[in-house]
C-alpha cells in the first residue's frame, strides 16, 4: 500500500493527529530519556558514588560526541526515515536499560556516545517524517504539538527523578525503569511511522521560480546560526541543574530546575506554532536567540535560586522553539533531500553544544578560576546568540525583498 493510498484511508484530521501523537512520544524518548535523562540522574549517581564532577564531564562530552557522529551519520546513510527511527528509538531502550546493568565508567561511555547517536537518528527521522506528513495534510501548524515531545520527554525524566530522590531506590535502577517506560511509548511510532512512510512530494507540482532556487542552496547560513545556537544552549543546560543544587542542597528544590526547563520547552513550541503562520519564520528565530542570550547571561548577573529558575524558563523556553522554526526553514528550502539537510543542521547543532564545555574548560584552564572561566564562556555565548539573531533578522528582510522583487 502506497503512502497515497494511506492517506487518502484515513481523513487528514485523523492523520495529522497520529503523526503528532507518535512523533510526541518518539522524541519524548529519544531525546527527553536516551539524551537529557542524565541531567537529572547525574546528581542521584553521584549520591550513590557511581560518578564524579570529572566522570559526568566525561560522560556528558562521550554523548555530546555522539550526538555529533550521529547527526553527521543521519545526513549520509540512505535510509529511509522510517527504517532510521525504528533503529533510534530500538536502540534508545536497549541503551538505557544497558546503563543501570553495569557500573564500569568505559562502558557507561561507550554508552552514552551510543545514546547520543541514535538520539540524533530519532530526531532527524522524527522532523523528517512527521513534518512531511504535516505538510502533506495541510497541518504544519502543528509542528508545534510535534516537537512539544522533546519538552515533555524531558519534563518527565525530571519529575521521574524528583518523585524517587528520596526513595531508597538506586539510581542504577532508575535507568532500567526509564527503559520500562521508554519501552511502551516507543509502540506506537514503530507502528505509525511503519503504517505510514513518507508522503512522496506531488509530481505535479510547478516548477520553481527564480527565488525559489536561489533560496534553496542559501543553507549555510542557518546551519551556522544553528551551530551558534548549539553553543549558546549547551552551557546553562549544562550548569543550570548543578548551580541549583550549589544554591539549595535540597532534590526537593533544586530538582525542580530540570521539570521546569522540560515543560518551558513544551509550552513554547505549542504557543508559538499557533501564531507561526502569522509571522516570519527567521525573525522569529532571531527573537528566539535573543531571550536565549538574556537567559544564558542571567546566572553570571544573578546567582540566586530565582535567577536559576528564570534563566531555566528563558532558556527551556526558547531551545525547541529555535529547533521547530529552523528545521521547517531548512526543509522548505531544500524540500528535495529533507532528511541530508536536517541531519546537517543536527550536526551544526551537535558541533556548537560539544565546543562549549570545551571553550569554558580552556578559559578554565588559562585563567586557573572556574566560576569566572563560566562566566567569560557564559558571555561568549551569549555574544554568539545575538550575532546570528542579527544576521538571521537580516535574512528574513533580504528574503521579504526577494519575494517583492523577482
Amino acid at each position: 500500500m502506497t503512502s497515497s493510498t494511506l492517506s487518502s484511508s484515513l481523513p487528514s484530521g485523523r492523520t495529522a493527529l497520529l503523526v503528532c501523537t507518535a512523533a510526541v512520544l518518539s522524541l519524548a524518548v529519544a531525546m527527553g530519556i536516551g539524551r537529557f535523562a542524565f541531567t537529572p540522574l547525574f546528581p542521584l549517581m553521584v549520591r550513590d558514588g557511581l560518578l564524579d564532577s570529572e566522570a559526568g564531564a566525561l560522560l556528558a562530552a562521550s554523548n555530546y560526541l555522539g550526538y555529533l557522529v550521529g547527526a553527521m551519520l543521519a545526513s549520509r546513510l540512505s535510509l529511509r526515515a522510517e527504517t532510521l527511527l525504528a533503529l533510534g528509538l530500538a536502540g534508545t531502550v536497549a541503551v538505557t536499560a544497558a546503563i543501570g546493568w553495569t557500573a564500569s565508567l568505559p562502558a557507561w561511555a561507550v554508552l552514552r556516545f551510543l545514546a547520543g547517536v541514535l538520539s540524533a537518528w530519532t530526531l532527524v527521522a522524527t522532523s523528517t517524517w512527521g513534518l512531511g506528513w504535516l505538510a502533506a495534510a495541510g497541518r504544519a501548524h502543528l509542528a508545534g504539538l510535534m516537537f512539544a515531545g522533546v519538552g515533555l520527554g524531558i519534563a518527565a525524566a525530571g519529575l521521574f527523578c524528583l518523585a524517587l530522590a528520596g526513595s531508597a531506590i538506586s539510581s542504577q535502577a532508575m535507568w532500567v525503569d526509564l527503559a520500562l517506560l521508554a519501552a511502551v511509548a516507543v509502540i506506537l511510532p514503530l507502528a505509525a511511522s511503519r503504517r505510514l512512510p513518507v508522503p512522496a512530494p506531488a509530481a505535479a507540482a510547478p516548477a520553481p521560480d527564480a527565488a525559489s532556487r536561489t533560496s534553496a542552496v542559501r543553507t549555510g547560513g542557518l546551519i551556522a546560526c544553528y551551530t551558534l545556537f548549539g553553543f549558546g544552549y549547551i552551557l546553562p543546560a549544562t550548569y543550570l541543574p548543578a548551580l541549583a543544587r550549589q544554591l539549595v542542597d535540597d532534590p526537593a528544590i533544586f530538582g525542580w530546575a530540570w521539570p521546569v526547563f522540560g515543560l518551558a520547552a513544551a509550552l513554547s513550541t505549542v504557543l508559538v506554532s499557533w501564531r507561526l503562520h502569522k509571522a516570519n519564520r527567521l525573525k522569529v528565530w532571531a527573537g528566539a536567540h535573543v531571550v536565549m542570550a538574556a537567559g544564558v547571561l542571567l546566572p553570571a548577573l544573578w546567582v540566586s535560586l530565582a535567577g536559576v529558575v528564570a534563566a531555566a524558563l528563558l532558556v527551556g523556553g526558547t531551545f525547541m522553539v529555535i529547533t521547530m522554526v529552523g528545521m521547517q526553514e531548512a526543509r522548505h528550502r531544500v524540500q528535495g533531500n529533507a532528511a541530508a539537510i536536517l541531519g546537517r543542521m543536527t550536526a551544526g547543532f551537535a558541533f556548537g553544544q560539544l565546543m562549549g564545555p570545551v571553550v569554558s574548560g580552556a578559559i578554565g584552564y588559562l585563567t586557573a578560576h572556574s566560576p569566572a572561566a563560566l562566566h567569560t564562556a557564559l558571555t561568549l555565548a551569549a555574544a554568539g546568540l545575538i550575532l546570528s539573531a542579527i544576521w538571521l533578522w537580516r535574512e528574513a528582510s533580504h528574503s521579504t525583498l526577494i519575494k517583492e522583487h523577482p
